[in-house]
């Protein structure tokens, strides 16, 4: 399987939600919730996206309070932390600042992302502090969660206000599953058997690379390749995925 990140829709509307956020008109509205159910592709979107901009990624833990959040800012910043909440917030909101404003002088957007966020979601004291730090600067924040931290987030008038852009994953089109397979899989396949992989995997993306790596597995072995698409046909009665809610093999239908 070809090692290529692919642009699908849910990215596309990442990207221009982003672009929005820039172009906002209330400044303190500086956060993004994206969210959407486990393997629609979040977690690698925004661990590219983060890299690629050179943003501050942190993968939140289900026990995070106020002081551990920030401690795992800091290390993530490379800054040697002091010892008191009060001083070490401090040091964050410096190392921050600085580099947000490396990036104002290009042109670009600093962003802090913080995935798993359905784990504090919760908490009055984390979200503050969150808020209290994107405040301070203006900071881009955009918060990566499966579904509840939107609904959470009522909880917090003060903070569900300072939303600017939500982002729902949604699982993907026909068209995304055929790119997918064009970009990913060094096998090509017949337009029956993307719509069949469409199918059985119900659009996530987890589902999807898993049959290409098997579709790939039996091409090779039988010939095909580049030159030689692989027909649905070619693989009546084989296995090409586990269907998520069972955890049973999916099999090609033997009438295809």
């Amino acid at each position: 399987m070809r090692n290529v990140f692919v642009e699908t829709e849910n990215v596309g509307r990442f990207n221009g939600a982003l672009k929005a956020l820039e172009r906002r008109g209330a400044s303190e509205s500086c956060l993004m919730v994206v969210d959407g159910l486990p393997g629609l592709g979040k977690t690698t979107t925004m661990h590219r996206w983060s890299a690629t901009n050179h943003a501050i990624f942190l993968r939140a833990k289900r026990d995070w309070d106020s002081g551990w959040f920030i401690d795992d800012l800091l290390v993530e910043m490379r800054v040697a932390k002091r010892h008191s909440f009060k001083d070490r917030f401090r040091q964050a909101t410096e190392a921050l600042a600085i580099r947000q404003s490396d990036y104002t002088i290009q042109k670009r957007t600093f962003a802090l992302v913080i995935d798993e966020a359905d784990h504090f979601s919760r908490s009055q004291r984390v979200m503050e502090t969150i808020r209290d730090l994107s405040d301070s600067m203006d900071l881009v924040t955009i918060l990566v969660g499966m579904g509840r931290i939107r609904h959470n987030l009522t909880a917090f008038p003060q903070i569900s206000s300072r939303v600017g852009q939500r982002v729902e994953f949604t699982p993907a089109s026909r068209a995304d599953v055929v790119k997918l397979l064009a970009e990913l899989s060094e096998v090509p396949v017949d337009d029956a058997f993307a719509g069949l992989i469409h199918q059985v995997s119900g659009g996530f993306t987890r589902e999807i690379k898993e049959t290409i790596a098997i579709v790939e597995r039996f091409g090779r072995r039988n010939g095909y390749g580049p030159d030689n698409p692989l027909p649905l046909a070619a693989m009546r009665g084989q296995v090409i995925g586990t269907n998520r809610t069972t955890g049973q093999p999916v099999m090609v239908p033997e009438t295809v």
